[in-house]
């Protein structure tokens, strides 16, 4: 169902974006070239410069065939959009189909790996699993102007991850959070909910260089963390969750948000008032709203190749099982983009997160990944260290100590294979394997140094794009 849908909608959208009246392309010729030198202007970004439109360029999206501007500016770049209001690099690629009325634009991404994943490969310890499973996810996003200043956007994410990773979600070896038949869930990654995203937003171009906006969410993201990792380029070859993912950015879904967010030229700070609370165990539904956590964030893109942000968030209650224990969480993180020839992308992410809790010392993560495509080949890895204590992987304390915390290093490498095409809808055979390296004192219920491994076949949108030059351009 998730692979007829990927192709069903890409001859649509084709059908829509590929063939515009005759009259538009033929009228103005010289335009249409323009449109494929590499300039500074809206949605055409260079590897060198990146600069606010002009105000007679704010003007030219008000026709329904000019690029797709960013989510909450009429004046940057589609390519910056992340996950939620974050950024990502102008040079970051953007995987998806795009489509078009009169007055509105549309843009759909998404995935999904149909694979065998066994989590302890040489049966050292009794913590791994094996399973076959298919996490997924689906995008919809439209935005349109309103009068000569406004944005109006929009965004939907979808997961049948209830029905096709289940409720236990998949193994994932040293991975904490969530929770399911009244347990935490441990040594394995939790799914989506089914309506991961349910969000409206309005921006105002105050100046070309200048914007408030304002983001509401039931599900949606709070300001803090860099891009969620389903939404990095340097991370989302991966079929796995980071095991940062509870230390930065798993607050992606999110049932009751409000973000208040203001840019200057390629600066942006905002602040978000949500619901603290983790997603419950009932994934197909709607959790209550409570608005009862806040956090900020500062990002900066210093040039079309880097995005860096800062943020501090204080979640309520965010764990069922642990009432009355409140986190502060603070991350950092920088990306980098770099685009080739064609498909030709490079892209890497640094990010540290830190959880603290009352009369406990601050437990540290930290993450670095990158991926590299050129032409129908993806190679990709990840390393992370994070500490985990004893009530996050369930020990007994009377074993290990009431206070005591491990450190866990993961390494992954990967790479997968476009075996074929289908209009622009990509298949690609891939596999990876993941060593892992705890404190000693685990391995008994771990083994020494754990392996993990998976194979895969991933269907997913390729990177949208016209070639110019040695450019790799966005429509």
């Amino acid at each position: 169902m998730i692979i007829s849908f990927f192709i069903s909608f890409n001859t649509i959208a084709q059908h829509t974006h590929d063939h515009p009246p005759a009259k538009k392309d033929t009228v103005k010729p010289q335009q249409v070239a323009k449109d494929t030198v590499p300039q500074p202007h809206a949605g055409h970004v260079t590897g060198s410069q990146s600069q606010p439109n002009q105000p007679h360029q704010m003007q030219e999206h008000d026709h329904h065939e000019s690029p797709m501007s960013h989510a909450f500016s009429r004046n940057l770049p589609m390519t910056r959009n992340g996950s939620g209001t974050s950024w990502l690099p102008d040079n970051a690629p953007m995987y998806g189909y795009m489509f078009h009325s009169k007055k509105w634009m549309y843009m759909i991404h998404g995935d999904v790996y149909l694979r065998y994943n066994k989590q302890d490969l040489l049966n050292k310890g009794s913590r791994g699993g094996s399973k076959f499973d298919a996490p997924n996810m689906v995008m919809l996003m439209g935005q349109r102007n309103v009068g000569r200043k406004g944005l109006f956007h929009f965004s939907t994410m979808l997961s049948l991850d209830p029905l096709t990773v289940g409720g236990e979600g998949y193994p994932l070896l040293f991975q904490t959070g969530e929770s399911y038949k009244g347990q935490p869930l441990v040594d394995r990654q939790h799914p989506h909910d089914l309506f991961s995203e349910l969000s409206i937003s309005y921006a105002h171009a105050i100046t070309p260089q200048s914007d408030v906006f304002i983001y509401l969410g039931y599900p949606g993201e709070p300001a803090i963390g860099p891009a969620a990792y389903v939404h990095r380029p340097s991370g989302f070859f991966n079929p796995d969750a980071p095991l940062t993912h509870h230390w930065v950015d798993a607050t992606h879904i999110t049932f009751g948000v409000a973000t208040l967010g203001f840019r200057f030229n390629n600066w942006k700070i905002e602040a978000s008032s949500f619901t603290g609370r983790e997603p419950d165990e009932e994934r197909y539904g709607f959790d209550k709203p409570r608005f009862d956590s806040w956090s900020g964030r500062l990002s900066f893109n210093t040039t079309p190749s880097w995005a860096m942000q800062v943020s501090h968030a204080f979640l309520k209650e965010p764990e069922v099982f642990h009432p009355g224990e409140n986190v502060n969480r603070s991350t950092a993180s920088v990306s980098y983009s770099k685009r080739g020839y064609g498909e030709q992308f490079t892209n890497i992410t640094a990010l540290w997160g830190a959880n603290k809790t009352e009369d406990y010392d601050a437990e540290h993560g930290i993450l670095l990944e990158g991926s590299y495509n050129v032409k129908k080949t993806t190679v990709y890895s990840r390393y992370e260290w994070v500490q985990k204590s004893v009530e996050e992987l369930t020990l007994d304390e009377n074993v290990f100590g009431h206070d005591a915390v491990f450190p866990v290093h993961a390494f992954t490498a990967g790479a997968s294979y476009d075996i074929f095409e289908v209009d622009k809808t990509k298949f690609a055979l891939g596999g990876q394997f993941s060593f892992f390296n705890a404190d000693k004192r685990l391995s008994a219920l771990y083994g020494d140094n754990p392996i993990a491994g998976q194979v895969y076949l991933r269907i997913y949108p390729r990177a949208m794009g016209t070639r110019s030059g040695s450019f790799y351009l966005p429509y």
